[in-house]
């Protein structure tokens, strides 16, 4: 299944298996929720792939890759999102892909010092197969680090893979648990977030809902500073 992404940030297509994805959805959610879910993977989508190769590459300024060199992390983000964008290397068609393998090891060595962005756009990578294998669970992985970190954005994507079980297995009780924590994080993305735990919340009971907002007050006491974008 292919969808297009009319954003002015990105207008790449997005391709994402449709027999997987909607079995498990048709079986288990409403359409409103089956909706939200594809609004919700779409956006999600756009920090990455709003940075397809460009046609005309500037290069990467040497200061900022001197600054990456010495394990500077937003400057390795910088040096990544230059090649992710096409701008780090040769221009070939062909070498495209090499590209998005040099921008996924510079992302790898800021999202290996804890940095929240690196983390997550390595975890759309992985999602993605740009530069690297697609591999759902790696890509979980990494969306997790930047959760536990308070990333409303990073919380909601797990919520809506839990749900659907891709690159983990299908968990309506740790749905609503990550969709809780995005939740209760102002912003933007604040009312998406509520809407897709209610639909959520259906699938579980009422012990198990109160059983998640014990989690979640015990996550929040534990991470009093936490609260990232959405």
């Amino acid at each position: 299944m292919t969808w297009r992404l009319s954003s002015p940030l990105a207008r790449v297509w997005v391709n994402l298996d449709e027999a997987s994805l909607d079995s498990r959805i048709e079986a288990h959610v409403t359409l409103k929720w089956k909706l939200s879910l594809v609004f919700a993977l779409t956006l999600a989508a756009g920090a990455a792939l709003a940075q397809a190769p460009s046609a005309q590459p500037a290069a990467i300024d040497a200061a900022v890759q001197a600054k990456a060199n010495a394990g500077d992390a937003a400057a390795e983000i910088q040096v990544a999102e230059a090649y992710a964008a096409g701008q780090g290397g040769s221009r070939e068609p062909r070498q495209i892909q090499a590209d998005y393998k040099a921008a996924a090891d510079w992302y790898r060595k800021a999202a290996d010092q804890g940095n929240i962005t690196a983390e997550i756009r390595l975890g759309d990578l992985y999602r993605d197969g740009r530069g690297v294998a697609r591999d759902m669970a790696q890509a979980v992985a990494w969306y997790r680090k930047a959760a536990d970190q308070g990333d409303a954005g990073a919380q909601g994507t797990l919520g809506l893979l839990y749900s659907v079980g891709m690159g983990v297995q299908q968990d309506y009780i740790e749905a609503y648990y990550w969709l809780s924590l995005a939740a209760a994080i102002p912003g933007p993305n604040q009312q998406r977030y509520v809407t897709n735990r209610q639909s959520v919340g259906e699938h579980i009971t009422t012990d198990q809902q109160q059983a998640v907002e014990d989690r979640v007050a015990a996550w929040k006491a534990a991470h009093p500073r936490a609260g990232g974008t959405q």
